[in-house]
């Protein structure tokens, strides 16, 4: 067994079991205002991001906090690992996911979802799911929060092609607010469907906000352009460090092409 994998399973139990700590150990916060719920779900990020450093040696890098306007704004990632819905908790103010509703099912981790009121949307709805979850980031816009979508829907492994769904353009119009793009190389670090963690580290960059009002079809590709970009920019700036992960040829060769046609 390779030393990184042996400190993989040893972040895994020692994750899982912080996990269980803050869900079970903290259900008190249930019945507490949201604000002490949502300081536990930030701890939550803080300790895991801690023993990923310490015991993987992944660490985290933000880049572009300068960029960020006054909340409320809406804020659309990049996803390619189970990682992005953890860290980029603590960035933010007080950020309002938007998640699948059948996570609200998971005893715990649904009762403390709905307490954190983070947004939920029955894909199976159509239509009449994008009309819900524009009236529900309204209520938490309105209360000056940060509504947060990873506009792909479900985790894309690095230099997959992209597959940008409907909600983050009808997010974008509805609210009527300035939106950041956030690349980030996560997918390389905690690949999705892996037990592995490799050290390195992953780059969070908040990118140039959109500012609101820019027609439908040019926000769209506005959006993917800088996301996309900016995400295999950083695919390159890894695969050029000292101690590389392991990352797809087809990831690097996308990313190459990209920057050779820019």
């Amino acid at each position: 067994m390779s030393l990184t994998l042996l400190r993989s399973l040893v972040f895994a139990l020692l994750f899982y079991a912080n996990t269980a700590a803050f869900v079970v150990g903290g259900s008190f916060l249930l019945l507490g205002p949201r604000r002490y719920a949502m300081m536990g779900l930030k701890a939550h990020a803080i300790v895991s991001l801690w023993l990923l450093r310490v015991l993987c040696g992944t660490r985290m890098e933000v880049r572009g906090r300068e960029r960020l306007p006054q909340p409320p704004y809406l804020v659309a990632s990049k996803h390619q690992s189970a990682w992005d819905t953890f860290a980029l908790i603590p960035i933010f103010t007080d950020p309002a996911l938007v998640m699948k509703w059948e996570l609200t099912l998971i005893p715990f981790y649904g009762w403390f979802s709905r307490k954190f009121e983070h947004i939920f949307v029955k894909r199976e709805r159509g239509p009449a799911a994008l009309r819900q979850l524009v009236r529900d980031a309204q209520v938490r816009a309105a209360a000056r929060r940060e509504v947060l979508i990873f506009p792909e829907g479900t985790r894309r492994p690095p230099g997959a092609e992209p597959d940008y769904k409907p909600g983050s353009v009808a997010l974008y119009e509805g609210l009527e607010l300035p939106c950041v793009p956030i690349a980030l190389n996560s997918g390389l670090y905690w690949p999705r469907r892996e037990l592995i963690r490799y050290p390195g580290t992953i780059i969070v960059e908040l990118l140039e906000p959109l500012p609101s009002g820019l027609p439908r079809a040019k926000f769209k590709a506005e959006l993917q352009r800088r996301i996309e970009e900016a995400s295999d920019r950083l695919i390159l700036e890894a695969a050029r460090s000292p101690s590389p992960p392991p990352i797809p040829q087809q990831a690097i060769e996308r990313a190459e092409h990209a920057a050779a046609t820019h």
